[in-house]
């Protein structure tokens, strides 16, 4: 290690699995820093435990018997020797408590202060503390509501359509929207539900609904000596059931105006809450009037499209934070440039509703070529669990334009081969070849559309015909292969 680094790492380990864990792998391996990685049986054969430079098994499938396993965690660290934890995203990575654990266990937490994942990981305190900041928030309550009769009441003050929030909730769950009074206490009832079944929290917030907004959001990042810089605004709009499918930076619907105040905007919250570390400041924009959503206190899934038009590696970053390094630049040292798009690859039937379809992997290639990127998790032969979430790579690309960006994607979604488990590559093919696509429009006619859904089925594979036997060969081969 060269460098003033005060506090280099010898080793990490990777509580999480799949494509983010194989990129956490290859930014430690540039760094010089050992790598762990923790699996469950059904993972045994994944790419991420080949890659690492150390493995260790959790337990079975179910992640509450292996990935949300504290103690066992915790040992793997013990065993290992590895000095820090990097929770990736989802599982551990905005649990505050965890956080916590780390420290009590000698290990360095990779990512923001508790505190931090605390006051913006509960929604309605999130809105509070935004409000107070004076951060504009979508219409709606700070505090949760006390009842069914409370829910009602105020969702005709604020007026139909509304959202149901459950407050630690996120991916969709504990979301539901209430169009009129006839299905407002449904609404409510069933986000309360869910928010105790998947978040151990039944509060539950109301917000007005705005119907067709663009969801855009902006990259922060913060080291511990006080600098806040933010590395612009991606646009996560095309979505089905409240999660994402693709991402794309900059944002075609925003001017420089505009991203200059929602920019700023976001550089504010995170100073609002002491934040370091990656984060990402969610928000609805309506026109050029954004409104505060949620901070995920992680690094997000679309990170490669920020990475592509700025030139800065955030899981680096998070590494050097982490260790206590000041940030090597400055706000005017970062630079827009060009345009990416990102393609979730997940284990989907967008053609039947987005259902998961898990499988064996019998024929993988990913594309390349100039301006491609793929953060994959998967390889032939490699037997996609169903326990987990569904995503197996992420396809960006980059290029000097937003019309020439989707030209590469396409390109590249053609050299895409994946077979054995159903695949989003159709759809995006479809989506992005569409004129709502072309005009940066938010595309929910289509994904709301069953019959336009239907018509990306993939045509069906026929198995390979049998080949012939090879010719016995008349003389041994040479040396070099001959």
């Amino acid at each position: 290690m060269t460098g003033g680094r005060p506090h280099p790492f010898r080793k990490v380990l990777i509580a999480n699995r799949g494509e983010i864990a194989v990129r956490i792998i290859r930014t430690l391996r540039e760094l010089g820093i050992g790598s762990v990685a923790v699996y469950s049986e059904a993972d045994a054969a994944a790419p991420h435990v080949r890659l690492a430079d150390e493995a260790v098994l959790l337990g079975p499938g179910p992640v509450g018997k292996s990935y949300l396993d504290r103690e066992r965690l915790f040992w793997a660290a013990r065993e290992t020797g590895a000095e820090a934890i990097h929770p990736g995203y989802g599982f551990f990575s905005e649990n505050a408590g965890f956080a916590r654990e780390c420290a009590e266990n000698g290990l360095v937490w990779i990512g923001p202060p508790p505190e931090a994942i605390e006051q913006m990981g509960i929604k309605t305190e999130a809105r509070k503390l935004m409000e107070e900041a004076g951060v504009p928030v979508v219409p709606g309550t700070i505090t949760p509501l006390g009842s069914a009769g409370e829910a009602l009441h105020t969702a005709r003050s604020i007026g139909f359509p509304v959202a149901f929030k459950t407050s630690g909730g996120g991916g969709g769950k504990g979301f539901h929207v209430a169009y009129g009074e006839h299905d407002a206490i449904a609404s409510f009832e069933q986000s309360r539900i869910e928010g105790e079944r998947f978040f151990a929290n039944g509060d539950v917030y109301i917000e007005k609904y705005l119907e067709d907004p663009r969801h855009v959001e902006v990259q922060v990042l913060a080291d511990t000596h006080g600098n806040v810089v933010h590395l612009f605004e991606r646009d996560c709009t095309v979505q089905r059931r409240h999660q994402k499918l693709i991402e794309e930076s900059p944002a075609p619907t925003v001017d420089a105006h505009t991203r200059a105040k929602i920019c700023e905007i976001a550089v504010e919250a995170a100073r609002a809450v002491g934040y370091t570390s990656a984060g990402t400041v969610e928000g609805l924009l309506v026109g050029d009037r954004f409104y505060f959503l949620e901070m995920n206190t992680r690094l997000q899934v679309e990170h490669p499209v920020t990475e592509l038009v700025t030139g800065i590696d955030l899981v680096r970053e998070q590494l050097l934070v982490a260790m206590g390094e000041k940030l090597a630049f400055r706000q005017e040292d970062v630079v827009l440039r060009g345009h990416a798009i990102e393609c979730r690859i997940n284990a989907e039937a967008a053609h039947k509703g987005f259902m998961p379809w898990p499988g064996l992997i019998t024929a993988y290639r990913e594309p390349a070529g100039p301006g491609v990127r793929v953060d994959s998790g998967v390889e032939l032969g490699f037997k996609v669990p169903s326990f987990y979430d569904s995503l197996l790579a992420k396809v960006a690309v980059w290029d000097t334009s937003r019309e020439r960006a989707t030209a590469r994607m396409l390109r590249a979604l053609s050299e895409f081969e994946l077979e054995g488990p159903a695949s989003l590559v159709p759809f995006h093919r479809a989506f992005l070849a569409s004129r709502q696509w072309a005009d940066a429009e938010t595309g929910r006619d289509l994904l709301l559309d069953a019959d336009w859904l239907a018509a990306t089925e993939p045509p069906a594979v026929e198995p390979p015909a049998a080949a012939p036997p090879a010719p016995a060969p008349t003389a041994p081969p040479t040396p070099d292969g001959g």
